[in-house]
């Protein structure tokens, strides 16, 4: 139950080993992301997840993001075509949410029961990018959005005087404007527009 403070922009090594290794041991973190902060956990790790489910209260078809570092990393549990290939390397990393058709690799309660799809992002974020890349490994992710009265500001000290006692670990980069990511359908190749958030295909 640590609140960390980390520069947004050249996060400090030794607190991204901090938050690293909690997130090793199976813990719920809140993280910031380039849409705001988001509750996260490793991909896989059954128990934290339903801590996060009953965290916000949500129901078991509620759908997590999976939070890669690259397009490789996105390629073991999407299947990316040549054209979604192409699409995503002109566009991200960005508050980009995209669909894809789900390989094995994806535990199967994050998948959509009948499509077989999974969300992933590679965020536009230092600090968020610094802890994928030192965990080594996907992130499940859902965003804290509930705070209507100060909505689109997210405080972190108000997030985590409200989460603390329910997660492990709190990164902070100062208050965040949250936003909704777009999401993109892109099963086929072909860049279908799902949720028109904060990213515009049209720059």
């Amino acid at each position: 139950m640590r609140l960390l403070c980390i520069h947004p922009e050249n996060p400090q090594a030794r607190l991204v080993k901090q938050v690293v290794e909690i997130l090793k041991q199976g813990g719920v973190a809140i993280l910031p992301t380039d849409s705001g902060y988001s509750l996260c956990c490793p991909l896989g790790e059954k128990e934290p997840l339903e801590r996060i489910r009953r965290i916000r209260n949500l129901e078991d078809k509620h759908f997590f993001t999976v939070l890669c570092r690259d397009l490789a990393e996105a390629a073991v549990y999407g299947h990316i075509n040549n054209p979604a290939f192409r699409f995503l390397k002109a566009h991200i990393p960005a508050p980009l949410t995209f669909i894809l058709s789900a390989t094995k690799e994806v535990p199967k309660r994050l998948l959509h029961p009948r499509r077989k799809t999974v969300g992933i992002r590679i965020p536009q974020s230092p600090s968020m990018m610094a802890i994928l890349h030192a965990f080594s490994a996907p992130l499940m992710s859902v965003s804290v959005d509930e705070f209507e009265k100060t909505w689109p500001l997210l405080d972190p000290e108000e997030i985590f005087s409200k989460y603390h006692k329910q997660i492990d670990i709190m990164v902070s980069v100062g208050t965040m404007t949250a936003t909704h990511t777009t999401v993109i359908d892109l099963i086929n190749g072909i860049p279908t527009v799902i949720r028109q958030g904060s990213y515009s295909l049209n720059g």
